[in-house]
């Protein structure tokens, strides 16, 4: 029933007396405006009252807790009276109408532009999108734990005082009662700060940064006084909490209620999909595993890896011995009894050497370089050379006086011929 003056893009109005205006919004969706907002400012060089106006008087109406705590806050929240004053309009939210009165006759101005990117708007959308996928590894994260309730401690006092205070309630019933309660009540202080976050800024500076120090050392020592979680239960309980949190955000995060709800569909049936590929990505390995061709597959060692290889399964032969005698199942004394130098086994079982150093010198003076049976070996070998070639060149010598006889024997038949 106002006269008020309609608001479009691009309107700069300047007006001295008082008056109304209204932003209706435009139902036609438009996918570039996902994250498209409307700043309206109004200023003006002496001090004017800002008063919104809601057609909506009864709040029960409403359709979301959010727009009963923002109609809430429209009901008991004071005119605002200042030079400046800016307001962000969603593309496709509600119709916005305020009133502006001027206290003295002097010209304000109301502009409208258009921002193309909200990059508040981006950052919730991308920190709900986030948080819903990264929920199961952060709720079991303790710094991440920490920060959450030094967040809830600023931004929701009761519910962290009642949560801190849970062990001396005795019903969950009462419990349950004032938690409702107390969120309601954080809501709409939650809201309420954000619409004067800019006041509280200039005016009261060292009292909102006093109780953001004070109010998050207090959140911290007593989340670092309960420790973080450790039973399965809380675990998945805050793991539900970051994901339905995480909802809220990319709700908040896109003007088109739509885009919202189809985004959550997706996430939701991504994260469903997870255990069924799963399960059949199991089974498909399963199946592959059970026809795969039984023929096997022989490799032949070359000399580096046979040595590397035996060096590797004595090592772990000789450990898996040891961890044996050391079992107290292990029948010591029957084994001492049966053994020649106890000694020795008790230094090899406690991890000496199982070859002595005696053992170890004769070792490579019989085996080593320069040692005996290398030359032995050496020896032999040149010698059966040596025999090899005397037998070859017997044997070429034999081969060639036969072809003399031979000459020698057809010569004389030949000459008879001639």
């Amino acid at each position: 029933g106002r006269n008020c003056s309609f608001l479009q893009e691009m309107d700069v109005i300047q007006k001295q007396d008082e008056n109304c205006y209204c932003y209706v919004q435009n139902r036609t969706i438009h996918l570039q405006y996902i994250w498209s907002t409307l700043q309206v400012k109004v200023n003006s060089t002496e001090m004017f009252r800002f008063e919104p106006i809601s057609e909506k008087s009864n709040c029960l109406n409403s359709e979301t807790v959010f727009e009963f705590a923002a109609c809430a806050v429209r009901i008991f929240r004071k005119p605002e009276t200042s030079t400046e004053t800016f307001i962000s309009i969603k593309q496709y939210g509600e119709d916005i109408c305020f009133k502006i009165q001027p206290f003295k006759t002097q010209p304000y101005t109301v502009s409208v532009k258009r921002e193309m990117l909200d990059g508040k708007l981006l950052f919730f959308f991308v920190a709900g999108i986030f948080l819903f996928h990264f929920a199961n590894s952060l709720s079991r994260s303790t710094k991440f734990l920490y920060l959450c309730g030094i967040i809830l401690g600023v931004l929701a006092l009761l519910v962290f005082v009642l949560l801190t205070l849970k062990r001396f309630i005795p019903r969950h019933s009462t419990f349950w009662i004032l938690m409702s309660g107390c969120w309601m009540s954080s809501l709409y202080f939650i809201y309420c700060f954000k619409e004067n976050m800019q006041w509280l800024w200039s005016e009261h500076r060292n009292y909102l940064l006093g109780y953001f120090l004070a109010v998050g050392i207090a959140s911290f020592a007593t989340c670092y006084q309960h420790g973080p979680l450790t039973t399965e239960l809380s675990i998945t309980l805050f793991t539900w909490t970051l994901q339905l949190t995480a909802f809220v955000l990319i709700y908040c995060g896109v003007t088109i209620p739509q885009v919202a709800y189809a985004v959550i569909a997706v996430s939701l049936c991504s994260k469903g999909l997870g255990y069924p590929l799963g399960a059949a990505c199991h089974v498909g390995r399963k199946m592959k595993n059970h026809f795969k061709s039984k023929k096997l597959v022989f490799k032949c060692l070359t000399e580096e890896e046979y040595r590397e290889q035996g060096e590797t399964e004595t090592i772990r032969a000789l450990e898996e011995l040891r961890s044996f005698c050391r079992n107290p199942d292990f029948p010591s004394w029957l084994a001492v009894s049966k053994l020649q130098s106890p000694h020795r086994f008790a230094g090899f079982v406690l991890g000496s050497p199982h070859v002595s150093p005696t053992e170890t010198k004769a070792h490579d003076e019989q085996y080593g370089i320069g040692s005996f049976f290398l030359e032995e070996q050496l020896f032999e070998t040149r010698a059966e050379s040596e025999q090899d070639d005397t037998a070859n060149s017997i044997r070429e010598g034999d081969e060639e006086d036969e072809d003399e006889v031979h000459k020698q024997i057809s010569f004389p038949y030949a000459t008879e011929l001639l």
